[in-house]
């Protein structure tokens, strides 16, 4: 396997991740559906959530694309960038308030709430390190062809990582939200319920590391 591969897998896997994070929001796809007392509910919520989580993925990593032309710098910059991610989930560890201003949106502005929520907990930040990564040249002659095809302009790859990273995170949401309306109940959620803030932390501490690997 490539490396553009691997961290195209990497991209993929954090989208699923964010999916089943209560954190971005499939709760409220739970609580829409039972609300409303009406399956269509759940599926409602799908789009707003997503939308919101995507624009918080590219005003991350669009602006970093604007780096991918500093090729001689591509293992600083990911190396900066994942150590970024690293200190901020230390942050995220030991500070575990939430913003105030969070708890004030209604749930019916699902897409600006998925938006804050992503962005201040760094959701974006962590995909940081792989996008340098797919933005930087291949230096295996025999993937070369293969990684430029899937990274492209630093702008096309900055979208592709938002879109593919925002259709896994909405995919995992909506199974497991669909799974708790449908089938598990919220006495699920009341005994399988577990601290967020220090596994959401624990996986950008994950990401961030991981980023450092793949940069050395």
């Amino acid at each position: 396997m490539s490396a553009g591969a691997a961290l195209w897998l990497t991209v993929l896997a954090l989208g699923l991740y964010h999916g089943v994070s209560p954190a971005m929001g499939w709760p409220l796809a739970v609580a829409s559906g039972l609300s409303e007392r009406r399956a269509v509910a759940v599926f409602r919520t799908l789009l707003p959530l997503g939308g919101g989580h995507f624009a918080a993925m590219a005003v991350v990593l669009v602006p970093m694309a604007a780096l991918g032309w500093l090729a001689q710098w591509s293992t600083a910059i990911r190396l900066a960038a994942a150590s970024l991610v690293l200190a901020f989930g230390i942050f995220r560890l030991l500070w575990r308030r939430h913003p105030r201003a969070l708890a004030r949106i209604p749930p019916s502005r699902l897409a600006w709430w998925s938006f804050l929520m992503a962005t201040a907990h760094g959701a974006g930040l962590m995909l940081v390190p792989f996008m340098v990564g797919l933005c930087a040249p291949a230096t295996d002659a025999a993937h070369a062809r293969v990684d430029a095809a899937l990274a492209g302009s630093g702008l096309a790859t900055a979208l592709a990582i938002a879109t593919v990273h925002t259709l896994a995170m909405m995919l995992a949401g909506l199974a497991i939200a669909w799974a708790v309306y449908r089938y598990l109940g919220l006495q699920f959620l009341r005994r399988a319920w577990f601290n967020l803030d220090v596994a959401w932390a624990a996986s950008l501490i994950l990401a961030g590391a991981a980023g450092l690997w793949t940069a050395l």
